[in-house]
């Protein structure tokens, strides 16, 4: 008997789903060479891991290619002579290399695996310390779910692949090439007829993928409008019951669902074609096979052991064919979505520190903006002439409508953005000089919208200085009046903070960013409505330690309770990216301008007179 061979080896059987794998239309990468190139320039670190996994799917290829040599040994000379103790010897020898194929299969994933998950790793750091050096215009542009499905599902993805697509594929090319040369070596007329309905194959699965992609492209749509729904749904319980329309929300939801369930349907029913008419082709080979190897054994041109071995050869070519297609769409996709990763990291800073740059001990606290004009885009000036002066220790605050750029300014001051034009120095040097993490260090920042992070009460206060002890952290906490109700917690300082701090009130999440400025003890401060969150008694008491937190150190408060800054060193009216009045909170009144009017309409509102 001629030798051949058949591919069963756990690594093609196992992992790979087949054509029932197919999940839609295939994401193609825009330079898919180039970013292959880059992701081998992260696997190569692993080199000596990769070459093992790929000696393991050469060794894992021979021994599969061995059990049908072997197969076709047992009918020919052992089982049609009747010889039983010759059987059951060759039979130990089988099971001995499907065991031997065990191992190397396990083998062969263990060091792709590690291979992968240290690659990703590396990438995933990467673009992680990449979005550190990245400014505010950068993530302006763009969604935090766009950037987050990058870190996560583009990552993922490209993960999968490395780990099972990749090794996949190559076993897959690799299984195809050894049994075609083991059919054409063992019998070149029953390798011509076994390779006859790969057109047909390739001809379907064209034409099932091109007309199923419409509606795997529909599924994905509605699958995000449903995703979107629920998000929004969510997180607007709240209004939803306050209002009522918990039956309305439930039957809009019901609506998108049976969108998705029908678009699903449909997409699912016209892939899963693909299978079943994949499986009567393999058949119609497999057929053709044992009828042309009946008629060649009758006139004994072949022997049983032959088509046997031809049978578990033909089985064993197709399956590998199948899964190819699938194999090399889930590449494709994964290339696609590291190129998106990419992206991200050829991004070039736009805030850069000078090769000479300062760095910051401390800073005394002189602000000068001279002419500053600043655009978010080109054409669309936010701010136009902005140009005052502020002594060390000075209290400025910035009022004005909503969107008049008074926020604008205290980004360029923290160096978010750089001035268009114009120039903004910090003790006599421009701001551009200082290194960029020394200059906001020593400025301490309160945001209207408060952030916290999971952990701890106590935690998240010494975010201001990490080094703090329990101590310094419960005297900063007092002097936010934020110790008062911490103590009353279950827990006190050591409460846990969920969600972003939705187990505290807003006023409380306020509390405790001030008190986290307090810790910080910042050369400059500033309180972007600091106190918009909390109720008039406590913001009394608030205002108290922030009048000693602000005390020998320049502050600029932005308010729109202009209450709250009547006793600034210099109010600063800005309105439509102008400063429109300058002045104290006396001298603005008395003036009867801008200012005097916005003050008017506060008070008046409450039933108070306004006294000049």
């Amino acid at each position: 008997m001629s030798k051949s061979t058949s591919q069963s080896t756990p690594s093609v059987m196992g992992r790979a789903r087949g054509p029932r794998g197919f999940s839609g239309p295939v994401v193609k990468a825009k330079d898919a060479k180039g970013t292959i190139k880059r992701i081998w320039r992260y696997m190569e670190k692993q080199k000596a891991a990769l070459i093992a996994s790929i000696v393991f799917v050469i060794v894992t290829t021979l021994l599969g290619l061995l059990v049908p040599y072997m197969l076709g040994i047992i009918v020919d000379d052992y089982i049609i002579p009747k010889d039983i103790s010759g059987t059951l010897r060759l039979l130990g020898v089988l099971a001995a290399i499907y065991l031997a194929t065990t191992i190397f299969t396990w083998l062969q994933n263990f060091m792709m695996v590690r291979v992968s998950l240290q690659t990703i790793r590396k990438l995933r750091q990467d673009l992680f310390d990449k979005f550190q050096t990245l400014s505010l215009r950068f993530f302006d542009k763009r969604s935090s779910g766009d950037l987050m499905s990058r870190v996560t599902n583009d990552i993922d993805s490209l993960n999968n692949a490395l780990s099972q697509s990749v090794i996949q594929i190559f076993s897959s090319v690799l299984m195809v090439t050894g049994v075609g040369i083991a059919m054409f070596t063992m019998n070149w007329l029953l390798a011509i007829v076994t390779l006859l309905v790969i057109p047909l194959m390739i001809f379907t699965t064209k034409k099932l993928i091109k007309y199923s992609s419409s509606f795997f492209i529909k599924r994905q749509k509605d699958l995000g409008e449903l995703n979107g729904f629920i998000e929004e749904s969510i997180s607007g319980n709240e209004v939803i019951t306050l209002f009522g329309k918990e039956e309305k929300i439930d039957r809009q939801f019901s609506e998108v669902n049976e969108r998705l369930r029908h678009s699903a349907m449909s997409a699912d029913t016209v892939s899963g074609f693909l299978g079943p008419v994949n499986n009567f082709i393999n058949n119609l080979g497999l057929g053709c096979v044992i009828a042309v190897g009946a008629v060649m054994t009758v006139n004994e041109m072949a022997t049983v052991g032959i088509i046997a071995a031809f049978v578990t050869y033909s089985r064993q070519f197709f399956r590998p064919i199948n899964q190819l297609s699938n194999l090399l769409n889930t590449f494709q996709s994964a290339i696609a979505g590291a190129e998106r990763v990419f992206e991200v990291m050829d991004e070039t800073p736009d805030l850069v520190d000078k090769e000479d740059a300062i760095v910051i001990e401390s800073l005394k606290g002189d602000v000068e903006f001279s002419h500053v004009h600043f655009s978010y885009d080109e054409g669309k000036t936010i701010l136009k002439d902005i140009d005052f002066q502020v002594k060390a220790g000075e209290k400025i605050a910035l009022v004005g409508p909503t969107g008049s750029g008074k926020t604008t300014i205290i980004n360029l001051l923290m160096r978010f953005y750089d001035v268009t034009g114009g120039e903004l120095k910090v003790d006599g040097r421009d701001v551009r000089d200082y290194q960029l993490s020394g200059l906001r260090k020593k400025i301490g920042v309160v945001l209207q919208d408060t952030f916290l992070f999971s952990g701890t009460i106590l935690e998240n206060i010494r975010y201001g200085r990490l080094e703090a002890t329990d101590e310094e952290v419960v005297a900063a906490a007092k002097m936010a009046s934020a110790h008062s109700y911490i103590k009353h917690l279950p827990e006190g300082y050591h409460t846990q903070i969920t969600s972003g701090g939705s187990n505290l009130s807003q006023g409380q999440r306020q509390l405790l960013a001030i008190a986290r400025a307090i810790l910080a003890d910042s050369d400059i401060l500033i309180l972007d409505e600091a106190t918009s969150s909390i109720d008039t008694n406590t913001e009394i008491e608030i205002q108290k330690g922030i009048n000693r937190l602000t005390e020998g150190r320049t502050s600029f408060v932005i308010a729109h309770r202009l209450k709250t800054i009547e006793n600034a060193d210099r109010i600063l009216v800005i309105h439509h990216g102008e400063i429109l009045e300058s002045g104290t909170h006396q001298e603005l009144l008395q003036r009867k301008g801008f200012y005097y009017s916005m003050y008017e309409s506060q008070f008046n509102i409450s039933g108070e007179a306004v006294s000049s």
